[in-house]
């Protein structure tokens, strides 16, 4: 199992099951040394910055989930996003998606 920490739409119990065809269990976390700007991507998506400050944290969903799972992802957050780890304020390393500045 892989871990994903979502701080967006993939919260929604819809879009779960719409990308993934299934919901998937999670739990609160916090992304730390980052920034959450809302509206970043189309004018309407957050996206995460990265700040040069550690008490900088991003709340959000930590989720379990399978390498097929992370594929389907992909495909939803598309080239806007690009999936990085991270540690989280638990421990725990998780892929996040952040700005894809290629």
């Amino acid at each position: 199992m892989e871990y994903l920490f979502t701080y967006g739409t993939l919260q929604e119990k819809q879009v779960q099951q719409d990308v993934f065809g299934h919901l998937v269990e999670g739990h609160p976390d916090a992304l730390l040394g980052f920034k959450k700007m809302e509206n970043a991507v189309y004018g309407q998506y957050p996206l995460v910055m990265r700040t040069a400050d550690a008490k900088d944290k991003v709340k959000g969903t930590v989720y379990k989930v399978t390498i097929t799972d992370l594929e389907k992802a992909d495909v939803y957050e598309s080239n806007a996003y690009k999936r990085e780890k991270f540690p989280l304020e638990s421990g725990l390393e998780a892929w996040v998606y952040i700005e894809n500045s290629q």
